[in-house]
């Protein structure tokens, strides 16, 4: 569902279609980084990969800071948002 939603979208409907484009994206950057999924668990909470990806997940979706930490294996929000702002710093953003 890439189309907008309007005023006749109830519910559910937002948050699933945010969900499917966040695993989209996940998995568009699993294939790019050669990494299985179980590599989020084992890979450091601050891996580069990780911040990239939750950073897309942020510009690309409307996923909260704290659902994409507990996803990533990121620790939790408070230790996501620093490095998203390191992240975007660095992007001269």
């Amino acid at each position: 569902m890439s189309e907008r939603m309007g005023a006749e979208h109830y519910g559910e409907e937002r948050p699933a279609t945010a969900e499917a484009l966040a695993e989209r994206i996940m998995a568009e950057e699993l294939k790019r980084w050669r990494w299985q999924e179980a590599d989020l668990k084992i890979r450091p909470k601050g891996d580069s990969v990780k911040v990239v990806l939750a950073a897309r997940w942020r510009a690309e979706t409307t996923m909260t800071v704290g659902w994409i930490a507990e996803r990533l294996a990121l620790g939790t929000r408070g230790s996501l948002n620093p490095l998203l702002s390191h992240r975007r710093k660095l992007d001269g953003e």
